[in-house]
């Protein structure tokens, strides 16, 4: 009945797909699809989030499963809750707490879990617990006097309590599950018990440890963590934190993806009254001790316990956006939800209640719950959906503002999505990701000075923002400012000297200022870092082109076309080098390919044009200067030699109306101007003659 109401709550769950941080875990992660990317999983300094290597082994065989569709991945998460719901019960039954079934059927439908089990990242939270769960059991039947070879169960609950590790770092709060159950059986803590909790402790400090460095050494973060709060003010967070959680488990409702980030100050008194709350709860439980028994005492500490490192006193990267978060009381719920399933079934006891009264009570609240967890699912559907909700119910979420920005941008949606980004920024001006995202709109709308602004200010706020310093040279170098853009790849070099795009226009730019050799060390240092990268064979052969090496030019050409055989730009220039070896017939070849690879490739149709004109095929010439118009109707040149072709031809009032568009284009053209004057003088005699336009 358990996992059946599971399904069932969660069925909108796999109508869903990838939101958020499931591109970094699942559909744009290299370690689930790299041929070595199960070593790297586990034996590598990577940038993929923190160090969860089972949770990316798990992922990399679904990614050889079900590949991008995300309905067995959905599967797979819902599934583990159903079995983790079930964990659950066999705890509480083990701890001989009345009221067990109910309380494992109210946490598998609890709309607070959404969030761990719909998102398809989260897995890490599901996997964690079902080995958190099976470790305490572990535990427990290596404490029962009765078992038989107990060192068996100590030493599996030790490997099983390594893996929940090894899958998310909150697991390192079982050590105190594991005292729990010890207090709860009434048995004695001595020396003996705690050496043998301690190697649980030491594996959790380990990874605590590694997690925080992690995060502050390899974290993929566009902007550092700023968690200057002193103690006090963490104590608040924590406090704030609790009643939050509890809240929410008793009232569910407003669940968000994202909530508010408090306003933490020592000095407003109101804010003590969550730590106030805190310290009358623990007064109560100690002064009722004896009549309450341990039970409740032990469910408030676990639900204490087990979110203790989520609660602000180590700072967390999504304390950015907000203190709280749905998924990080995944496994501390079970301790309320236990003493208030323990509760009510003590008083159906005490009322003589009969079983069918009680399963008759038991479905109004597992309904209820089952509802809303149905509904909370669906909110999960995709990003655009996710987002929406998100800023339905927080609208000063920043956060949100810029991912919907960053989504409707990806769908063409540019004007849509500045107006996300400008909210974001109203929100926080502070926020470089969204100012570099503006950048990114703003060039895609054509307005480089704009997006150049916005970029100087992303690295303002965030002077080490290398795609902020790459995107601004481009622009610059859009703009002809190719020293500014020099200056900016470079810096983008400094930040991330693995850049091989930067490299690669870095390159470009110094060519374009004569400066060969530099240029040619820039694509050769793209080259070492990627040797497949087609676009710096391209560059490299475009410098040597600029110094009369033509023949060294055809080679890199060449091996840009191997490596991309569709690369059109590389055809045309390959023509170009060639033509200039006198190769003719050839490089006509070529840029007949460029055509056939990019029909509207204004600069191959010209090129061609040149190169029939060479050879007397004039009506051919024309044809294709005029293609070359049809697409970059401002470009004097084939204006002036679509004149020359025509002028040749005898057509002297097209050719006149030709000479004359490539001087309006381009009025300092003094081939142009001295060809206009002969095209005139021939027309007007043709005209005395009474023979206009023709021979």
């Amino acid at each position: 009945m358990i996992v059946l109401l599971t399904i069932v709550s969660y069925l909108p769950a796999l109508r869903c797909g990838f939101v958020w941080d499931d591109d970094a875990y699942v559909t744009e992660n290299p370690l689930l699809t790299a041929p070595d990317g199960l070593k790297r999983i586990w034996f590598s300094a990577h940038r993929q989030s923190q160090y969860f290597p089972l949770v990316y082994t798990t992922l990399r065989f679904e990614r050889k499963l079900w590949g991008l569709n995300p309905i067995g991945y959905h599967v797979v998460n819902v599934l583990l809750h159903g079995v983790n719901a079930l964990l659950v019960w066999t705890v509480l039954r083990r701890l001989a707490l009345p009221g067990a079934w109910l309380a494992a059927a109210i946490w598998a439908v609890h709309p607070v879990n959404v969030e761990s089990v719909a998102w398809i990242t989260e897995l890490k939270n599901v996997q964690s617990t079902l080995l958190y769960l099976l470790a305490l059991l572990a535990w427990m039947k290596f404490t029962d006097r009765g078992t038989v070879r107990p060192w068996r169960y100590y030493a599996l609950a030790l490997l099983l309590h390594a893996l929940a590790l090894f899958s998310k770092t909150t697991a390192s709060t079982l050590p105190a599950a594991m005292l729990l159950v010890l207090w709860l059986s009434k048995e004695s803590i001595g020396w003996r018990r705690s050496v043998q909790i301690a190697p649980f402790v030491v594996f959790g400090i380990a990874a605590g440890l590694l997690s925080v460095w992690w995060e502050a050494h390899l974290g993929n973060y566009s902007e550092e963590l700023h968690f200057s709060f002193n103690a006090l003010e963490r104590l608040l967070i924590a406090t704030h934190a609790l009643w939050f959680y509890a809240t929410k488990l008793v009232w569910p409702t407003n669940l968000t993806f994202s909530y508010a980030r408090w306003e933490i100050s020592s000095r407003d008194p109101l804010q003590y009254v969550w730590l106030i709350g805190c310290v009358a709860v623990a007064l109560l439980l100690w002064w009722r001790r004896n009549t309450l028994g341990r039970a409740p005492v032990a469910a408030v500490v676990f639900f204490v316990a087990a979110l203790a490192p989520v609660l602000g006193f180590i700072p967390l990267y999504t304390f950015r956006y907000s203190f709280v978060a749905d998924h990080y009381q995944y496994v501390a719920g079970v301790g309320l939800i236990a003493l208030f399933a323990a509760t009510v079934s003590s008083h159906a006891n005490t009322w003589q209640l009969g079983h069918n009264m009680r399963r008759a009570l038991a479905v109004p609240p597992l309904l209820a719950l089952g509802g809303l967890t149905w509904q909370q699912a669906g909110i999960y559907r995709d990003r655009e959906t996710l987002w929406r909700d998100t800023l339905a119910k927080n609208s000063s979420n920043w956060m949100a503002h810029n991912n919907l920005g960053n989504l409707l941008a990806s769908q063409g949606k540019v004007s849509e999505a500045v107006a996300e980004y400008t909210a974001a920024l109203w929100l926080k001006p502070d926020f470089a990701e969204a100012h570099y995202n503006m950048g990114n709109a703003l060039v895609s709308q054509g307005k480089l000075l704009e997006a150049v602004a916005e970029y100087r200010e992303a690295v303002r706020v965030d002077p080490d923002y290398g795609s902020a310093h790459y995107n601004m040279g481009n622009a610059l170098a859009s703009q002809g400012k190719v020293s500014e853009a020099v200056a900016e790849y470079k810096e983008a070099l400094r930040i991330n000297p693995d850049n091989v795009k930067a490299h690669n226009n870095l390159g470009t730019a110094l060519a374009s200022q004569g400066k060969v050799s530099e240029a040619m060390a820039e694509c050769a240092a793209a080259l070492r870092i990627n040797p497949h990268f087609a676009e710096a064979h391209y560059n490299w052969g475009n410098a040597l082109l600029r110094v009369g090496k033509a023949s060294e030019a055809i080679g890199h050409y060449e091996q840009a076309l191997r490596l991309k055989p569709d690369y059109a730009e590389a055809q045309n220039n390959l023509g170009f080098a060639l033509q200039k070896l006198g190769k003719v017939p050839e490089a006509i070849g070529h840029w007949e390919q460029a055509l056939r690879l990019k029909p509207d490739y204004a600069e191959a149709y010209y090129n061609l044009g040149l190169a029939l004109a060479g050879q007397g095929r004039l009506a051919e010439a024309t044809a294709e200067y005029t293609a070359a118009l049809r697409i970059k109707h401002d470009d004097a040149e084939a204006h002036y030699n679509l004149g020359n072709a025509l002028f040749q031809r005898g057509n002297l009032t097209e050719a006149v109306q030709h000479f004359e568009q490539a001087l309006r284009i381009k009025p300092d053209m003094a081939e142009a101007r001295a060809k206009l004057q002969l095209a005139q003088q021939a027309l007007t005699k043709l005209q005395e003659h009474g023979a206009s336009g023709q021979r």
